[in-house]
């Protein structure tokens, strides 16, 4: 049996201290096959982001098993999370998250450069080329649009070539256009280099662009459904 993309079973986590404390996942379960697109969806403070981050092991659940690629992240410790999420784990956030002092190149060479990788910008520059934006390897992300600059951190993502791409409202910042532009080009890589993706959205057409579309609401995951309308545009 093959195993999961990612496997989550029974995780809780609770933020903040004292009064202030929230549980935020309640016991969580979910599994992702190797390849396959899931929207996550879910109304404002259900969970939906933490759960991402928990996923992409950027949060540490207090209890239960936190899986992803065949990898049980609470046996790594932070450098070792760090050095699997540069091989196996792509994110894309909603805000861009890019370095403002660097150029589009070098923003999407730096998790190459981190890895030792001596090609690192000829890799990132065919990675800027294969988003559109060949062109604009010199210019800083503040010279870009918001769409561009979301391009620009889709290259970062996907230049490490990993198996999982998590993305967390990638068109939350963009007009409707150019965030169907992005999303096109984010469906297109998914298929093209068979990753796994998940994807957290408030957009339930978005979400049913995905194999599986799973809501989660008060942290705990309330339902799931097959949705057969996904297309891709390259």
């Amino acid at each position: 049996m093959e195993t999961p993309a990612i496997l989550l079973e029974n995780v809780h986590l609770t933020l903040g201290k004292g009064a202030s404390r929230v549980h935020i996942l309640k016991g969580v379960g979910l599994e992702i096959s190797r390849g396959e697109a899931v929207g996550l969806v879910g109304p404002s403070g259900s969970g939906k982001s933490t759960l991402l981050m928990v996923a992409a092991g950027l949060e540490r659940a207090d209890s239960g098993l936190v899986q992803v690629a065949g990898q049980d992240l609470a046996a790594l410790n932070e450098d070792g999370l760090a050095r699997f999420r540069g091989r196996h784990v792509g994110i894309v956030f909603q805000s861009f998250h890019l370095v403002p002092n660097m150029t589009a190149l070098e923003n999407v060479a730096v998790p190459l450069e981190l890895a030792g990788e001596r090609d690192a910008f000829e890799r990132a520059a065919a990675e800027l080329d294969a988003v559109g934006l060949g062109g604009r390897l010199t210019h800083y992300p503040g010279e870009l649009s918001g769409g561009e600059q979301q391009r620009v951190a889709m290259a970062r993502a996907l230049v490490t070539d990993p198996s999982i791409l998590i993305a967390d409202e990638p068109t939350g910042n963009l007009d409707e256009s150019t965030g169907t532009h992005v999303i096109d080009l984010m469906f297109a890589a998914q298929r093209e280099r068979s990753m796994t993706l998940l994807l957290v959205t408030h957009d339930l057409g978005l979400a049913g662009r995905c194999d599986r579309i799973v809501r989660i609401r008060d942290g705990e995951i309330g339902g799931t459904g097959a949705d057969t309308r996904r297309t891709v545009s390259a």
